[in-house]
């Protein structure tokens, strides 16, 4: 039987705990049957924040008239903006598959695996046992059972950022962020969008105002559809026919040329044959992991979407440093995902951390709130920028409790308030810390100064 010291399933933020282990000259085995670099080089955030800036692109010049400048959209030639992720992207992947070949005490194995019991996997038609063994295979779309979805050609994510050509319509099933950001760059590239959601509105997750605000948004952009869950699906003439139901007996029938399944994503723990360990998963399927990142079963490490603490890539390589420091180095080094911050690549963009105010207030959380508007700022102002707030919960003693914003560049803003809660500063210290003048930073410190004068 081969043996390693250490087993990386995954090769997405696991590749670096695997050329970590091999560089600490330890005999280590990567697990990947699809290109390196995982969900968010390949089917991910990478091509679609890709995809976005071609959507802005052209948006700049639709509205560039409100700054009396005379543009006119020519054209927009969609496949080579395609051509050009897929070209960039895949060579990425492609050349860290090659270094990685090249690695001194390092394997790659391009193929499907499942464990045998705790310490061995089935790789390349043996057993192959692991002193240690890191599970990192990622998440997939959700494919819910829709009656009829499974008989038509639909669309997952991974399919819409590759499409080669562009659809004439698209009903897109879901309204969380994956559903929203592609709405915003089909649309933009001349796709009519249609959005059906059973929440009252998209990205329900956020804040309320926050959410509130982006689904007037984007209303004026597609067909927003929202209370409304999704019932059937029916191929038609030109296209498919999309049935609703709201939980007041109100139905719906929409059509599009194209179906895009946005209702999530699921761990990818079934394929691994887990029941032949003592690896727990909670009761959507996520690994069960401690402070540690250990999982339940001993000397078996998950990380990633796999593990469900927080599926994103910054979170995964958060949690690769202490993956490194644990399995590598031994350190035994905890891990804490307080104030993990999130954002949404639509425009306006979203960005938030910590509680909404739904949460405090179902939490019986005693909060304060401070607000300020894009449009009172002078960088506002001078960027003409009418819609978009900065949003900061906080205790009546100064405690950071949350902040969220939605507007322009809010992706950038929101770290102010990430370094303070990580740091443990006060509402005061961010209030009373000089901000560069006109900066969109200014925004930031006016909401914290909004609190600071409750």
């Amino acid at each position: 039987m081969t043996s390693f010291d250490v087993i990386v399933i995954g090769g997405g933020t696991g590749n670096n705990v695997a050329a970590a282990a091999a560089d600490a000259g330890l005999e280590t085995a990567l697990v990947e049957p699809g290109p390196l670099g995982g969900t968010c080089l390949n089917r991910g955030c990478n091509p679609s924040k890709m995809l976005i800036q071609a959507a802005n692109a052209a948006n700049d010049v639709r509205e560039a008239e409100r700054f009396h400048v005379t543009a006119t959209l020519e054209d927009i030639d969609y496949s080579a903006v395609v051509a050009e992720m897929d070209e960039l992207l895949s060579g990425i992947a492609e050349d860290m598959e090659a270094r990685y070949r090249e690695k001194e005490h390092l394997t790659l194995f391009k193929e499907q695996t499942e464990f045998i019991d705790e310490s061995t996997l089935a790789l390349d038609g043996e057993a192959v046992s692991g002193e240690k063994i890191v599970v990192a295979a990622g998440s997939r779309p959700s494919i819910p059972p829709i009656d009829g979805l499974d008989a038509i050609d639909y669309l997952t994510s991974q399919d819409a950022l590759y499409l080669e050509e562009l659809p004439e319509s698209l009903i897109i099933l879901g309204g969380g962020y994956i559903a929203v950001e592609l709405g915003y760059f089909f649309e933009s590239m001349g796709t009519d969008v249609t959005i059906v959601e059973k929440h009252d509105t998209l990205v329900s997750r956020e804040d309320p105002d926050v959410a509130a605000m982006f689904t007037e948004i984007a209303a004026d952009r597609h067909d927003i559809h929202t209370g409304y869950r999704v019932v059937a699906v029916e191929e038609a003439d030109d296209g498919y026919i999309v049935h609703g139901e709201a939980e007041n007996g109100d139905t719906l029938a929409v059509s599009g040329s194209e179906v895009l399944v946005a209702l999530g994503r699921r761990p990818n723990s079934d394929t691994l044959n887990l029941d032949s360990t003592s690896i727990a998963v909670d009761d959507r399927g996520f690994v069960t992991t401690n402070e540690y990142l250990e999982t339940t079963a001993g000397n078996v490490w998950a990380q990633g979407d796999i593990a469900g603490n927080a599926l994103f890539k910054h979170s995964g390589d958060y949690e690769t440093r202490h993956m490194i420091a644990n399995v590598v180095e031994s350190e035994k080094q905890p891990i804490d995902f307080s104030a993990m911050p999130h954002t949404i690549f639509t425009e306006p963009q979203i960005a938030g951390v910590g509680a909404t105010e739904r949460e405090l207030t179902d939490d019986s959380v005693e909060y304060v709130v401070g607000r300020a508007d894009y449009s009172d700022s002078a960088m506002g102002r001078a960027k003409k920028l009418e819609q978009g707030f900065v949003k900061v919960l906080a205790t009546p003693g100064g405690k950071i409790l949350g902040c969220h914003i939605i507007g322009y560049e809010a992706s950038a803003l929101l770290h102010e308030a990430v370094v303070a809660m990580r740091t443990g500063a006060t509402v005061d210290d961010v209030a009373g810390t000089i901000h560069a003048h006109p900066t969109l930073s200014k925004v930031v410190e006016a909401a914290f100064q909004d609190v600071s004068n409750q």
